[in-house]
């Protein structure tokens, strides 16, 4: 089990050049939390387009005629996830595993899980971005608000951390 990953000096690097490219090329920073606005909003409206279109928030991303799903940060999203299905086929890491410590159940771990991306879900949106439109694009722009999001992500996580460690050991 002692696979190698690649360097994480030059993987920031590179991240740091997509972002660049990222404001050169679309105008703004990189973020993923309004793609799943924008597929939530499509599921919405496969199922009631009436509700879709009346809710402030879903019809934002109904206005001008196109489908919510046509739009760059959706196809970034769906590259990102892509990306990191081929990086793990290719090395080898693909396995059909849930990662969990000796003293909890596989279902517990799985709705804990579910419980905390619906958590993270609903504060990126509350938040107006998820950890990488807030730490990599608001930081880059040294934006106050992002430096504050991003110190307390990692207090939040470091405190919360502290309560469930027991369930690694």
């Amino acid at each position: 089990m002692n696979q190698r990953y690649a360097n994480p000096y030059l993987m920031g690097a590179l991240l740091g050049l997509v972002l660049l490219f990222s404001f050169y090329i679309m105008g703004r920073g990189l973020g993923s939390s309004a793609s799943f606005a924008r597929l939530a909003t499509a599921g919405v409206d496969l199922v009631a387009p009436a509700h879709a279109k009346a809710n402030p928030y879903l019809g934002k991303y109904l206005s001008g005629g196109r489908s919510p799903l046509m739009a760059w940060l959706v196809f970034l999203s769906m590259g990102a996830a892509l990306g990191g299905l081929f990086s793990a086929f290719i090395s080898n890491r693909v396995k059909g595993e849930v990662a969990r410590g000796p003293s909890i159940g596989v279902s517990a771990r799985l709705w804990l899980a579910l419980g905390g991306g619906i958590l993270s879900g609903f504060a990126a949106r509350l938040a107006r971005g998820c950890t990488s439109g807030q730490a990599l694009t608001g930081a880059s722009e040294l934006a106050f608000g992002s430096w504050i999001f991003m110190f307390s992500i990692f207090a939040g996580a470091y405190a919360t951390a502290y309560f469930f460690r027991k369930e690694w050991l």
